[in-house]
C-alpha cells in the first residue's frame, strides 16, 4: 500500500493532506475508535460533555467533530451546536448519521464565526493534527464569549511511569498493527500514533491556552494521564 501525504508526524502537517487522510477513514472512523480503545473511548466523551456542562440555548462549538458522534450529547441537552471538521469526508458521513446537526467545514486556524459567537467550544482529538497549535487556540479564543469556556480533549502523558513505558513502548507500537485488521486506511493509524509521540504533555499544553489569551486554566487526566482534559474561560 503507498504511503498518503502527510502520514508522517515529523512531516509538516498540511491542512489538505491531513483532511485527505481523514477522509479515507470516514466510514470506518467511529468504530475502529472503539474497536482500539476498547470502548474507553466512550468515557472519554462522557467527560468531555461533562467539562462543558452544555445548557439549554447555549451555542456550542464542536471542532473536528467529524462524523458528529462528539456533538450529538450536546444537542440533546438542548445546545445548538456546531460541528465542524476540516474533512469533507466525514462531514458527509456524519450528515448521514446525524441529518439534524448543521455540520460546518472549518479551518481551525481561520474559523468561519464571528468574533465572541459561542458560549463553549470544544476540540476532542483534532487539536494534535493542526498545523499550528497556537494559532487555533487563539481561534478558539476569538469565536467565544468573555466568559465563555474551552475544553480540550486529547493524547496525553501518562503520569505513573510503568504505565507510560508500556503505553509508548508497547500500546503505540501495536496500534498500526491492530488498525491494519481493522481500518480501511492503516497508515492513518501510523500517523496517529507517530502524532501521540510528539504531542506536549499536560504541562505544555496548559502553557499555550494560558499565551493565547485563555485563564483559569486546568487539566484533568482521564486513563491515568493516556488522555487529559484541559479547561479554561476566556
Amino acid at each position: 500500500m503507498g504511503e498518503p501525504k502527510g502520514a508522517k508526524a515529523t512531516l509538516a502537517k498540511r491542512r489538505a493532506d491531513v483532511a485527505e487522510m481523514f477522509d479515507g477513514v470516514a466510514a470506518r472512523y467511529d468504530l475502529v475508535n472503539d474497536v482500539l480503545t476498547g470502548g474507553l473511548d466512550r468515557d472519554w466523551r462522557y467527560a468531555v460533555v461533562a467539562a462543558v456542562a452544555p445548557r439549554s440555548g447555549e451555542r456550542i462549538l464542536d471542532l473536528a467533530a467529524g462524523t458528529g458522534t462528539s456533538s450529538k450529547p450536546f444537542a440533546d441537552a438542548g445546545a445548538l451546536v456546531v460541528p465542524a471538521d476540516l474533512s469533507f469526508g466525514m462531514l458527509q458521513v456524519g450528515k448521514q448519521r446525524q441529518p439534524d446537526l448543521a455540520f460546518v467545514n472549518a479551518d481551525a486556524l481561520a474559523l468561519p464565526f464571528a468574533d465572541a459567537a459561542f458560549d463553549a467550544v470544544t476540540i476532542s482529538f483534532g487539536l494534535r493534527n493542526v498545523e499550528d497549535t497556537a494559532a487555533a487556540l487563539t481561534e478558539l479564543r476569538r469565536v467565544t464569549k468573555p466568559g465563555g469556556r474551552v475544553v480540550i480533549c486529547e493524547f496525553s502523558t501518562p503520569t505513573w511511569t510503568p504505565l507510560r513505558l508500556a503505553y509508548h513502548g508497547v500500546a503505540l507500537r501495536v496500534l498500526p498493527l491492530v488498525a491494519r485488521l481493522t481500518a480501511s486506511n492503516p497508515v492513518a493509524y501510523e500517523y496517529l500514533a507517530e502524532s501521540i509521540r510528539a504531542w506536549p504533555a499536560q504541562p505544555a499544553l496548559a502553557d499555550a491556552l494560558v499565551a493565547a489569551g485563555w485563564r483559569d486554566v486546568e487539566w484533568q487526566n482521564l486513563s491515568g494521564g493516556i488522555v487529559a482534559l484541559h479547561r479554561g474561560r476566556a
